[in-house]
């Protein structure tokens, strides 16, 4: 449905709802429970910048986003897109408040919720489980990486068993699952990254969001790097792993994003983050000069020795 190597996630959504959707991006204000245990180190904002303002109603966030995207897309579908923070954490009768809710706008064809894999209880995840009949619905879980070793260094506050045990249990209860990842993470190399796409499409997520590392400003990971700088990926490195970790996810697997979104006065690096279009272009480009496509080496993966739990 376009020119490029990989499953877009406009292509998904138009074949899925038979015309274009936008996410209304919210933020119900919840925070992170793991922000009392000094959160990851590159969190700067609990995630969510793009959302809505915090202070006000689902509704006037809803309607501000929704007349904005309009002008774009005058006769588009809607996803209520709960992204700031961790959104699976309040009680379950504040959770369905606010779910409800944005469902019961006009236009609305799903949810998707964004939330930590050791932040859904029982109750909740019985309840998405509920609502899952009802609309579509995707849980966006943060991973960053399928290596112990990055996770502790990183702080990221849950072990790779819990984050697998929760997707087996989202995928049990036939729930769409998309994975947020992170290229560039420090002391990690290209085989190390590419693993984690491997690792995930084995343990058959639906979409994966790919972001390169943002060291920015006022976050721990901004204090190390000034203090004991690493490697930072260039372009060119950035670009060559992306396409590597295209090719061994499967056809199916939509990919929701291949880059980050940082604010150029709180960035520290890459400054070429933050020309955006340059580094999708460069992925094009580059998918089609070698002529390979998403999962065109899923056939040479082979986790049958369950090494990759």
């Amino acid at each position: 449905m376009n020119d490029k190597h990989y499953y877009t996630l406009d292509s998904f959504y138009k074949k899925k709802f038979g015309k274009k959707v936008f996410k209304v991006n919210l933020n119900l204000g919840f925070g992170c429970p793991h922000q009392k245990n000094g959160g990851c180190i590159f969190c700067a904002h609990e995630g969510g910048e793009f959302a809505g303002n915090k202070e006000d109603s689902i509704l006037k966030q809803f309607t501000e986003i929704k007349e904005r995207n309009e002008k774009k897309w005058p006769d588009a579908y809607m996803i209520g897109y709960f992204q700031a923070g961790t959104n699976t954490y309040a009680s379950l009768e504040v959770l369905k408040k606010c779910y409800e809710t944005v469902l019961g706008f006009d236009g609305v064809v799903g949810l998707s919720i964004a939330t930590r894999s050791d932040c859904i209880s029982k109750e909740v995840m019985d309840y998405l489980e509920r609502l899952n009949e009802r609309t579509f619905l995707t849980v966006e879980l943060g991973l960053q990486s399928a290596h112990e070793k990055t996770l502790k260094f990183i702080r990221r506050g849950h072990s790779l068993e819990n984050f697998t045990s929760c997707v087996k249990d989202l995928k049990k209860r036939g729930i769409n699952v998309v994975v947020h990842i992170i290229n560039g993470l420090p002391f990690e190399s290209k085989e190390d990254m590419v693993f984690t796409a491997k690792f995930l499409n084995d343990l058959g997520i639906d979409g994966i969001k790919i972001h390169m590392l943002c060291v920015l400003e006022n976050t721990y990971l901004g204090n190390y790097y000034k203090q004991k700088p690493f490697h930072l990926l260039s372009l060119d490195e950035y670009v060559d792993i992306v396409c590597e970790q295209l090719r061994v996810l499967n056809k199916n697997i939509v990919i929701h994003r291949v880059t980050s979104d940082p604010i150029l006065s709180e960035l520290i690096g890459p400054k070429w983050l933050v020309k955006k279009f340059v580094v999708l272009n460069s992925i094009d480009k580059e998918m089609r000069r070698k002529n390979i496509y998403q999962g065109d080496l899923v056939k040479d993966v082979n986790f049958s020795n369950g090494k990759a739990f």
